[in-house]
């Protein structure tokens, strides 16, 4: 075991970079765990409306309450990534979620279980910009795209797992054990980041992204290095970052959510089918944030046009939700699948365009800033969703919703897209 271990430090010795695979497993098992319980609330959906006699707004601000915190949790990891390294900020966010959950099990009720998931979210806020930074900066553009997909597989296949687990722990145990299973893997997210993750052996200057054109810190008060930074906004790239993360998020949301009860009510699928449905839909998830991404990477066209198609493809894939055919629960099994390939398979090569677009030095804060503007659809949607149908007695209101704005951010920024962008504004 020795020789083996004195092997393995030799030839990391002679190639370091070989490091960074496992960085990538390290950051998106990480990023699987933290998001492990929250990414199980829709298969959860039945349960939890059984035992809280929880109406479907109710279930929804469930779902919004773990995002509700990263609104400014995000802008302040940025900052944090920046300037105190990944490690210990993305291990600490992690054993936050963990400890919040544990605690979330000891509930006596809705109300209880809401506080909880506030904290979560505020965990959790560390951890996808956390790990993002991390992989960024171990691979170089030719494997970005790539190494950004398998990162943010994370998240579908933490849920995807959590879909097919947690429905049969709350059989067994009831929903109170969901929440302590899901600390415990938080916890194992949090310590094998803190105990593996190290910083690449020399950081590459990289070139001025179309966010800003020089590279400058900016100087001053903190409330003025703030307003500078907030400057991104104005960016023409910032703009279809925004859009198109807004509608795909609102998607994902919606399918994670709603999905299991479409299939369950509206097709008459049972509980149980229902949520390998749902499995199956974040595992194309996994999937497409994988493929997708490598595409990216490959694509002449550049990152972005991967985000356009995402968009055009969802729309197809609520419209077919709107029709009888979304009835038929062979025809809407197919479609949630669909969804999941392509609603949640964005995220890969958007988020690496978002990495890329960031001024240098300041990846953490790009990416914090572009993932709170999400986190406003994130918190939104579900509630808003789920009041729709409940005051409709339908789920063709909500699909239709989604459809139209994902369709509004497809086609704002596939204008912008065939525009040449103006020079960058953003100064320190």
């Amino acid at each position: 075991m020795a020789q083996q271990t004195a092997r393995r430090a030799e030839f990391t010795a002679r190639d370091p970079w070989r490091y960074r695979w496992t960085v990538l497993g390290v950051a998106t098992f990480t990023q699987a765990a933290s998001g492990f319980f929250v990414g199980g609330l829709g298969a959860l959906g039945v349960h939890l409306q059984r035992a809280l006699e929880l109406s479907t707004a109710q279930l929804g601000l469930l779902v919004s309450a773990a995002q509700l915190m990263p609104l400014a949790g995000l802008l302040v990891a940025g900052v944090l990534l920046d300037r105190y390294g990944e490690r210990w900020v993305v291990g600490a966010g992690a054993a936050v979620v963990a400890m919040a959950l544990a605690a979330g099990s000891l509930a006596p009720g809705y109300p209880a279980l809401l506080a909880a998931l506030l904290v979560v979210g505020a965990g959790y806020s560390t951890v996808q910009p956390g790990g993002s930074k991390s992989v960024a900066s171990w691979f170089d553009a030719s494997q970005r795209g790539f190494a950004m997909g398998v990162r943010q597989a994370g998240l579908p296949l933490g849920a995807a797992l959590a879909s097919a687990v947690l429905p049969l722990v709350a059989d067994e145990f009831g929903w109170r054990a969901t929440l302590l299973t899901g600390g415990l893997v938080a916890l194992l997210g949090a310590a094998l980041f803190m105990g593996c993750y190290r910083r690449p052996p020399t950081l590459p200057t990289p070139s001025p992204g179309p966010l800003a054109p020089e590279g400058r810190e900016p100087s001053g008060t903190p409330a003025a290095q703030l307003r500078a930074r907030l400057r991104m906004l104005r960016e023409p790239s910032m703009a279809k970052i925004m859009l198109s993360g807004a509608g795909l998020v609102s998607v994902q949301c919606g399918v994670g959510m709603l999905a299991v009860l479409h299939l369950h009510r509206t097709s008459s699928v049972d509980a149980g089918r229902a949520a390998l449905i749902l499995v199956a839909s974040q595992g194309a998830g996994v999937a497409g944030r994988i493929c997708l991404a490598a595409w990216s990477d490959r694509s002449r066209f550049g990152r972005y046009v991967t985000v356009l198609v995402c968009m055009a493809t969802v729309v197809a894939g609520l419209a077919v939700l709107m029709t009888p055919a979304g009835r038929v629960p062979l025809i809407a099994s197919g479609t949630f699948v669909w969804l999941g390939f392509f609603g949640f398979g964005w995220y890969g090569p958007w988020v690496a365009y978002v990495t890329e677009a960031a001024p240098p030095g300041r990846t953490g804060f790009a990416l914090g800033l572009a993932m709170s503007v999400n986190q406003v659809a994130i918190v939104t949607v579900p509630p808003a969703l789920g009041l729709l149908v409940d005051r409709t007695g339908s789920f063709t209101p909500a699909w239709a919703l989604l459809a139209l704005a994902t369709a509004a951010a497809l086609a704002v920024t596939a204008r912008a897209e065939r525009r040449p962008s103006p020079p960058p504004r953003w100064q320190a």
